[in-house]
């Protein structure tokens, strides 16, 4: 699944390329995604080439080759119809074991309580991918569920994610190991939390803040610190537990 700026970004390219024959230049990337940098449209093709849509072709100017498109482009990107839903990384929270629980859809699952089974393991659910590198987006899909002794959670609800990337190593966390996140909205500097950036991007990362600015701080020096404006921010919860199979 890509972003929305990640497939914009590989139907213009696509669309460039079938009318010149030449891949656009990062500033034209930038002026037609309407980015204020080239560094975020560096972000967007190291991401779509990690996932296998783009292939940067070395000692030449401007080289990037289009490998595959989604199944479901056709045509030039258009905003969402008036209306439309959109998908973003927000999971649904239903609190367990009450009496009165609401109703919730079928498949959507209810987040673990750390109290909800008065001692016993606790079937947190898994919610999909989160990056610990260039950011990607969260699945908001329960694919499968890890028992959880209550020992390892915090008080109230909780969701894990599968980590994909090696910027968080120096905090002991590696590429496969499972997150498991207390939700909340809110959290302390220096607590390692999921940030949805731009309401489309999640990632994982230690949480500082720079004045006004929240600076998304990895743990691992190949990585840089993203520093953005608070309105660009969201926490979806905080790291509280890790799980890793050997």
């Amino acid at each position: 699944m890509l972003t929305r700026k990640q497939l914009d970004l590989l139907r213009f390219i696509q669309q460039r390329m079938r009318e010149t024959g030449v891949p656009p230049s990062f500033d034209e990337m930038k002026d037609a995604l309407d980015l204020k940098s080239k560094s975020g449209i560096h972000r967007l093709i190291t991401a779509l080439e990690e996932r296998g849509f783009l292939r940067r072709l070395p000692n030449r100017a401007r080289a990037i080759e289009v490998i595959r498109i989604p199944d479901t482009v056709t045509g030039p990107a258009t905003a969402p119809a008036a209306g439309a839903e959109v998908v973003r990384f927000n999971p649904s929270v239903v609190e367990g074991g009450r009496a009165h629980e609401p109703k919730r859809p079928a498949g959507i699952p209810a987040m673990a309580t750390a109290s909800d089974e008065n001692g016993h393991s606790v079937s947190v659910p898994v919610m999909g991918r989160i990056a610990a590198g260039t950011p990607i987006s969260a699945i908001q899909s329960q694919s499968r569920t890890v028992a959880m002794s209550p020992d390892f959670l915090a008080s109230g609800e909780h969701y894990a994610l599968e980590v994909r990337g090696d910027s968080m190593i120096e905090a002991g966390i590696l590429d496969g190991d499972l997150v498991v996140i207390r939700r909340q909205e809110t959290a302390n500097t220096g607590d390692i939390i999921v940030a949805l950036i731009d309401d489309e991007e999640a990632t994982l990362k230690r949480l500082r803040r720079r004045g006004s600015s929240i600076a998304l701080e990895a743990a691992n020096p190949a990585y840089e610190t993203r520093v953005l404006g608070p309105d660009r921010v969201r926490i979806q919860g905080r790291l509280v537990s890790l799980v890793r199979k050997y």
